[in-house]
């Protein structure tokens, strides 16, 4: 069965979706948002971050969806599909991981400005 949001955070349109029976998930039918599509227009590069606060974990569903999208991506600019978790709800306020990987606030920057080489990023993803 479809589960209902734990959260206030869905649209009128998503809350129907949930609704429908034919499309439940014991059906197969599942959805998820990518949070954000980071780009820097001026050298084409860009790349696909999913955030978590409080150190959530992605569920299985979206790992698989997320797996399907990043497999299916050939262009050449992209930069591969990332997850920022935050120990509370910024880098200003805790912890941050990129990949499940600690890194500092600067980190952070130097990552979204796509010098992955700061923070030991290669082939799409952070070590």
């Amino acid at each position: 069965m479809t589960r209902k949001r734990n959260d206030n955070n869905s649209t009128e349109f998503g809350l129907w979706l949930r609704e429908q029976p034919e499309i439940d998930s014991s059906l197969g039918y599942v959805a998820t948002n990518i949070d954000y599509v980071w780009q820097n227009y001026k050298t084409g590069e860009w790349m696909l971050i999913e955030e978590k606060r409080y150190m959530a974990e992605p569920s299985y569903a979206q790992m698989q969806v997320f797996r399907v999208v990043n497999k299916a991506i050939r262009d050449s600019k992209y930069r591969g599909f990332h997850l920022i978790q935050f120990e509370s709800t910024t880098p200003d306020d805790g912890r941050t991981f990129l990949d499940r990987k600690e890194i500092s606030k600067e980190q952070l920057i130097s990552f979204l400005q796509f010098r992955f080489n700061e923070v030991k990023c290669e082939g799409g993803r952070c070590k």
